[in-house]
């Protein structure tokens, strides 16, 4: 890959602004906290992965702000704390990220200074940077049994290097199995309102060399049923217990239609996106964005002025249609409430 998704660079965080792609590409800078929520927000970066890695830089850049009286600081950060877990409620990573740093701080409050704690803080962002890519690439291991040579994948959204560290998480099952020497072909559903199929998961496989087309969304069902598509890949941004999976909307009607078509559907998901203290998806926050974001594209209206919509942001598929979960640490498969929890488990060992 020719591109990085988000680095740390001297206090401040940079960011490849995902909203001008594939017309621009254009890296932001940001110096504070707030800022980096925003982008978070506003989906400059977005995918669970990348979200949980920004949050955690966002974090370790407005700790270094904080005063070095420790009430103060603990104060200030808990502050900063809340302000990041406001900016997108349903990938989990977030929260794993925003605990994961509280865990280091209540871990080593009482045995450093203020000011060595903030050069941890800085040091465990980046390491959640490095461990995503190298995660990412194991699940691209597992994955790739699964990709026989000549197959067609249908995938939805972006898991991506772009949601990511880098690598990408649905994307590295297709990567690994290139680089294995199979040749395959991608069906990349455009991904409506915000296009990140279009704009972005068909750029990042091109870059890559990898035989992409992309379709409409409302395609997805005619090339399952026709015979054309030999299995699906997504990402997730939060899977629960049992193996209810939230995506990016639209994914839930990708597993029905290749479910009654006998296609496997799987789901490509580091164990940091397993939230086992939900029993089942219900429990999932569903994010509801700005109307206006269907009702445009970029800044240009496709719809009457004044007229009604809805941007639901995500949907959840059922376990029964999910064919594997593919981690970092293995594959789980029905029945997950027994195989996802080893897999979770795993990094605690």
């Amino acid at each position: 890959m020719s591109f990085e998704t988000i680095a740390w660079q001297d206090g401040k965080v940079k960011m490849l602004n995902q909203l001008l792609l594939p017309a621009e590409i254009r890296y932001e800078v940001y110096d504070e906290f707030h800022q980096v929520a925003e982008a978070i927000r506003k989906m400059v970066i977005r995918g669970a992965p990348a979200i949980g890695i920004a949050a955690a830089m966002g974090i370790a850049q407005g700790a270094i702000t904080l005063p070095n009286e420790r009430t103060a600081f603990l104060q200030g950060l808990e502050h900063i704390n809340q302000i990041m877990a406001q900016t997108r409620p349903t990938a989990v990573n977030l929260f794993w990220a925003i605990d994961r740093m509280k865990r280091l701080v209540e871990r080593q409050i009482d045995t450093l200074s203020i000011s060595d704690l903030k050069d941890r803080l800085v040091q465990e962002a980046q390491t959640i940077l490095r461990e995503d890519i190298e995660l990412n690439r194991r699940i691209g291991e597992h994955g790739a049994r699964f990709v026989r040579n000549g197959d067609t994948i249908l995938t939805h959204c972006n898991a991506g290097a772009l949601a990511t560290g880098g690598y990408g998480t649905a994307t590295a099952v297709m990567r690994i199995a290139a680089e294995q020497g199979k040749t395959i072909r991608v069906l990349a559903d455009e991904t409506r309102p915000y296009l990140q199929g279009a704009r972005l998961t068909a750029w990042e496989l091109m870059q890559d060399g990898i035989d992409v087309e992309l379709i409409t969304d409302n395609m997805a069902g005619h090339f399952l049923k026709s015979g054309e598509v030999d299995l699906c890949i997504v990402g997730t941004d939060r899977t629960a217990a049992n193996g209810d999976v939230a995506n990016k909307i639209g994914t839930y009607m990708v597993a029905l239609a290749a479910h009654a078509n006998d296609i496997p559907f799987y789901v490509a998901a580091p164990t940091s996106s397993i939230d086992l203290s939900l029993a089942n998806g219900d429990s999932i926050p569903i994010e509801e964005r700005s109307a206006e974001e269907v009702t445009r594209i970029g800044n240009t209206p496709i719809a009457p002025h004044g007229a009604r919509a809805r941007h639901v942001a995500f949907d959840v598929t059922p376990a029964r249609y999910v064919t594997a979960i593919i981690t970092e640490n293995g594959i789980a498969s029905p029945p997950y409430p027994f195989t996802l929890a080893p897999l979770v488990q795993h990094n605690n060992k």
